[in-house]
């Protein structure tokens, strides 16, 4: 429900509110003004005969029961409604009546009855209703037209904002802008949007050349410190010194690290500033039977049993191809990192969901927290405790459903990437391997 809408049923049922409790007191005001009218007739009329029969200009009695209700028992005095048969109509009608005594000069009292009929009355409250009853739909067509035409018209400049905010992309490195319109709350709020995407952008801007100058001022001497270190390893001098080897080896294996955490922090920052733009068919199914085959002789050093299991190829996604190789590299080191010598190693491929399973330690604690930087099974592993904080941000940017379970006692460990609808069918690969 639009805010329009919203705003105009108040309106409407204030409106129908006001106008039944108006249409009640109206009834009632007419009914009570036309029957106050009705008795004063029958009142005029009273004080007429009992003038003419003060005067002694009355007929007698007998003629007077011709022209009037007139009866010598004591009737009811007063005014009282009552219904009476309308022989031409055929039916009982309502009439207004009022009882009082008369006295004939000669003949005694006698009790008069005066009445009037109320049909009058009450078709003109018919049509007094009747024409409530019409305005009441004309007020509801007429609000009703007029919602729609404020919302074609007068909501056009927001609507016009409103997709400009969905169609934004920071990486246009653009700010919005959006006209000022003649509603002011509407120019206001432009005014506003505007202001906002100009900081946005400048601090988006920031962001990413405080990212590349620190990529690159920290690359150089990294890796300046790491060549330095591995032709000092070579010295043959550095051999005969058995307190100074550990040390610099201690050294060398630190920059190593040092310069992992570089990259997936580097790359971290990118996939977040989404700096990964251009997206293009990627063959899944070749790409991870490739990573596969890359890290065979790290299978064989770990003793691993390990097999890959392709049954629907190709399998093809949009994605950046260096995104689609930093996913399938992260997840297939993941289970080679926290498997155990001589357990297993597993990759099942479809064209809906990616799941690479591996045995390993049971590993207590909520299996969503895996999922934080910088977060480890093993304290002292020389992981920088990234990789699957980047397999996340890769599903995130991209949409796919990324899942961890535990199975088997907590001994096996389970990674599920659910992937868009993929293009393509041909007969299951398999490779496998065993040591």
């Amino acid at each position: 429900m639009n805010l329009l809408t919203a705003t105009t049923r108040y309106y409407l049922l204030l409106a129908l509110f006001l106008f039944v409790g108006g249409s009640l007191g109206l009834y009632h005001g007419i009914n009570w003004a036309l029957r106050t009218e009705v008795g004063e007739q029958l009142a005029d009329r009273r004080r007429e005969l009992l003038a003419k029969a003060q005067a002694n200009e009355l007929p007698s009695v007998s003629q007077l029961a011709i022209l009037l209700d007139i009866s010598r028992t004591p009737r009811p005095l007063g005014f009282r409604d009552t219904v009476l048969l309308d022989r031409t109509e055929n039916e009982m009608v309502p009439h207004r009546q009022l009882t009082f005594p008369l006295v004939v000069r000669g003949e005694g009292p006698v009790w008069v009855s005066l009445r009037k009929s109320l049909v009058e009355t009450e078709d003109l409250l018919g049509v007094v209703l009747a024409v409530m009853v019409a305005v009441l739909a004309l007020l509801l067509a007429g609000m009703v037209g007029l919602n729609r035409w404020l919302s074609a018209r007068l909501w056009a400049p927001f609507r016009h904002t409103l997709a400009a905010l969905r169609g934004y992309n920071l990486q246009q490195h653009q700010p919005l802008a959006l006209p000022a319109p003649a509603v002011a709350e509407f120019a206001e709020l432009n005014q506003a949007l505007n202001g906002f995407s100009q900081r946005l952008v400048a601090d988006y801007q920031s962001l990413r050349e405080f990212t590349a100058n620190a990529a690159h001022e920290t690359q150089t001497p990294l890796a300046i410190m790491q060549a330095q270190l591995e032709q000092l390893l070579q010295v043959p001098a550095l051999a005969e010194d058995p307190a100074a080897a550990p040390l610099v080896a201690d050294l060398y294996r630190g920059t190593l690290r040092l310069s992992r955490l570089h990259q997936a922090l580097s790359l971290l920052s990118k996939i977040e500033n989404r700096q990964f733009a251009e997206a293009q068919p990627v063959r899944l199914d070749e790409l991870l039977t490739e990573r596969m085959a890359q890290l065979e002789p790290l299978f064989d050093a770990r003793e691993l049993r390990y097999g890959l299991d392709i049954a629907q190829a190709p399998v093809v996604v949009l994605m950046h191809p260096g995104l689609a190789d930093s996913l399938l590299q992260n997840l297939l080191q993941n289970a080679v990192r926290h498997n155990v010598r001589g357990g297993a190693l597993m990759a099942t491929l479809t064209r809906h969901e990616l799941k690479v399973s591996n045995t390993g330690p049971a590993t207590p604690g909520d299996p969503a927290r895996f999922f934080e930087r910088f977060r480890k099974h093993n304290a002292a592993s020389d992981s920088p405790g990234l990789g699957l904080s980047i397999v996340q941000q890769i599903c995130a940017h991209y949409g796919f459903g990324l899942s961890y379970k535990l199975t088997e006692h907590g001994t096996r460990h389970t990674l599920r990437v659910t992937l868009p609808a993929a293009v393509g069918t041909a007969a299951p690969a398999v490779l496998s391997a065993s040591d």
